[in-house]
């Protein structure tokens, strides 16, 4: 896929999204489109800007810290999005203004105590993993999501916004909503901070079904960007 499609394919996500918030009734505002980037090169992230895109994600520390260092005159929320090494915090703490990918209290910490002062407070949402797959990351139970959540919410350098979720593959839209259904239930867990309203679920192959079960944020990669570029 070319450079030169983004533009068409950005346009075709957006409206996809808001035929999927129309559906279910829900304003096309109450959702965050985050294009992720990962992989990808800067001028890639340039052309979507473009478009009045915004928000952009990234999984790999290294490459996104070049990216951010290329895009610094540009008005980008950056948003981190993959696993996270205990060694690699301070490098997000100081250049994303999101992450979604918190799954233990010792990262939490780590990242609250790099936060540099001159910052806002860095936007947090807890990754889940319930029910527990092996392959993935996040908190496996309702019990450790809440421990985690309670110790997040009292650090003074993180906001903690919601949850992330990343449901096992299907192409079945029933099974998709299922499962995303299963995900929102979890803000409901009793003694949850009151600030947990984010849901960031979903992506280029189960966006609708995420969008209809109240995803606030989704993270579409591949529709936007393609598998490769010629």
């Amino acid at each position: 896929m070319s450079i030169s499609n983004l533009h068409q394919n950005i346009s075709q996500i957006r409206s996809r999204l808001s035929e999927a918030a129309d559906r279910v009734q829900r304003s096309r505002d109450s959702v965050k489109l985050i294009a992720v980037s990962k992989t990808k090169p800067v001028a890639a992230i340039k052309r979507v800007y473009e478009t009045g895109q915004r928000d952009f994600g990234e999984n790999y520390v290294a490459e996104a810290i070049d990216k951010i260092t290329a895009c610094e005159s540009l008005d980008i929320c950056w948003h981190f999005l993959g696993p996270l090494q205990s060694n690699k915090t301070r490098l997000v703490a100081a250049h994303f203004d999101w992450i979604h990918s918190v799954d233990r209290i010792k990262v939490a910490q780590r990242l609250n105590d790099q936060r540099p002062a001159t910052l806002p407070p860095l936007n947090v949402c807890l990754q889940v993993n319930i029910p527990a797959e092996a392959t993935k990351s996040g908190v496996s139970s309702e019990t450790a999501l809440l421990e985690l959540a309670l110790a997040v919410d009292k650090m003074d350098r993180l906001k903690l916004r919601g949850i992330m979720a990343i449901p096992a593959p299907t192409k079945d839209p029933l099974e998709q909503r299922e499962q995303f259904n299963r995900i929102a239930g979890l803000l409901n867990i009793p003694g949850l901070p009151a600030g947990m309203t984010e849901l960031s679920m979903g992506m280029s192959s189960d966006m609708e079904a995420a969008i209809a079960e109240g995803a606030t944020m989704v993270r579409i990669g591949t529709d936007i960007f393609g598998a490769r570029y010629t």
